[in-house]
């Protein structure tokens, strides 16, 4: 239940923070953060997939009515929790990952999370971009930018989860 309630604080808070602070924060015309990723970066591991995509939907739905960017970040959302489930398998210690567990700094580790978050962002904002300049001319320009800005939301989450982080519970 605990993770529940965290999972929606965390829902709404994010959405709040985007939507009325970091929307507004634009570095060189060139940088944007995105830190409502962070929601689908913390789903516990064990959770239903089409569950962790309903959610994305409406996480991405939300920050979009904030935006005025219909089915931007409702597609980058969906894609980046389409994407989360592969890279889990991937990125899996040898004995698995213990079911329920939120996949943050304080239970799997400041290594594997680094990977884990650099990954998935780096998934996300690739597509959000793309989806967004919604051409090839400007290829290098729009990857200098999804790049550049997923740097600053990694950074972002990365401090996040320093404020947040706890000792390592034995499970």
């Amino acid at each position: 239940m605990e993770d529940y309630l965290g999972t929606i604080f965390r829902f709404v808070f994010l959405v709040i923070l985007q939507g009325l602070v970091l929307n507004n924060v634009d570095l060189f015309g060139f940088v944007s953060p995105y830190l409502y990723i962070l929601v689908i970066l913390l789903f516990p591991l064990g959770a239903n997939k089409s569950m962790v995509l309903f959610l994305s939907f409406l996480l991405g739905m939300s920050v979009d009515m904030f935006s005025h960017t219909w089915g931007m970040h409702t597609s980058a959302s969906v894609f980046a929790a389409f994407m989360r489930p592969g890279l889990l398998t991937v990125l899996a210690p040898r004995d698995g990952y213990p079911l329920g567990t939120r996949p943050d700094m304080s239970h799997m580790g400041i290594n594997w999370f680094l990977a884990y978050s650099f990954l998935l962002i780096f998934f996300h904002h690739i597509f959000l971009f793309f989806v967004e300049a919604f051409r090839f001319s400007e290829f290098f320009y729009t990857l200098g930018r999804s790049i550049a800005s997923m740097l600053f939301t990694f950074a972002l989450v990365i401090v996040s989860q320093f404020l947040t982080f706890r000792e390592k519970r034995v499970l």
